[in-house]
């Protein structure tokens, strides 16, 4: 089927169209991006260094990995095509980004300690945790289809694409500031704008949603609450104050101040006080995420919003599941 976003088309959500178009563009190949550098640079790292880098390694590979499991469920209810297109081609972008770990893994890392960084979710004990809680969210909906599970997978879904993968593109970004690791902070722009236009996809989704299934506004802020929570505990085990330019208290308030964008961007007010949580500590790493080089990344980095994305004026409907 061909969808178009001519103005007399039969297409119901013009935004998915361009959203589409965007997600298709956006294709690139790991392999051909250049981490010899970061081959040396991995030896030379810090030992606090070394762990952050292959504990957050697996952490995301982890994140990526639910998400080809958790999507296909989520796109067998929804009918209509162009939305479906873009979740057909988020679950296309997630097999790449796993794809794009194992490079990493096998060409940065080691063979002796390529398994412990595999295995590094099931052996570090918060590590597991935190996975099983995400986990948890969307084997409620595989376990009982009902509509009120749906829309909370669908909230499991926004906070992973929107919340937690960011402190370890933070992680990247810093080590790359101090010209550690260039290669690996290439890829993980490269990941950091497919996820962005993940972000996007929900970010329409969930306030039509929420006209249609059951749940409260405080089942939502619960959810931000609690992840967060988690979020910051993770960041804080595996880098904590050890790194130069991360501290546990740069870490609460660049995720809080996360959470507040992302609750404003589906119609909420912001969980955490502001100003205070209004002003993220890391705008000095924006840089780190352009994927053009020329500042297009600037400020969208940490609205959620992509370079040259057309969306046409709000949502005016939900199929039935």
């Amino acid at each position: 089927m061909t969808i178009t976003s001519t103005p007399n088309n039969d297409v119901r959500y013009t935004w998915a169209v361009a959203l589409y178009q965007q997600m298709r563009e956006n294709f690139w190949i790991p392999q051909r991006l250049d981490i010899t550098q970061d081959v040396t640079d991995y030896g030379n790292l810090t030992d606090d260094e070394r762990y952050a880098y292959d504990g957050i390694l697996s952490y995301l590979t982890f994140l990526d990995s639910v998400q080809t499991c958790n999507i296909p469920h989520l796109k067998t209810s929804i009918t209509a095509p162009e939305i479906s297109l873009c979740m057909a081609e988020q679950i296309s972008q997630e097999g790449m980004h796993n794809q794009s770990y194992q490079y990493l893994i096998e060409t940065i890392i080691p063979p002796e300690r390529r398994t412990q960084v595999y295995e590094f979710w099931r052996t570090d004990k918060l590590l597991r945790d935190r996975c099983e809680f995400i986990a948890k969210l969307y084997q409620k909906y595989i376990d009982d289809a009902t509509t009120e599970n749906y829309f909370i997978a669908l909230m499991a879904d926004f906070l992973l694409e929107g919340l937690y993968f960011y402190n370890g593109f933070i992680y990247f970004y810093n080590l790359a500031s101090r010209m550690l690791m260039p290669g690996s902070a290439d890829i993980f722009k490269m990941i950091n704008r497919d996820e962005l236009s993940h972000v996007r996809l929900y970010q329409k989704l969930i306030p039509e949603a929420r006209k249609v299934f059951p749940h409260s506004v405080e089942q939502i802020y619960e959810m931000f609450d609690m992840a967060v929570n988690y979020e910051c505990r993770w960041t804080n085990h595996i880098v904590g104050n050890n790194i130069l330019g991360i501290t546990e208290s740069s870490t609460e308030k660049y995720t809080k101040y996360l959470a507040n964008i992302r609750l404003r961007s589906i119609g909420l007010e912001p969980l955490y006080p502001e100003p205070k949580y209004s002003k993220s500590p890391y705008t000095h790493l924006e840089r780190f995420s352009d994927t053009k080089k020329a500042a297009h990344t600037k400020a969208n980095f940490f609205e959620a919003t992509v370079t040259s994305y057309v969306m046409s004026s709000g949502l005016t409907g939900w199929d039935e599941i």
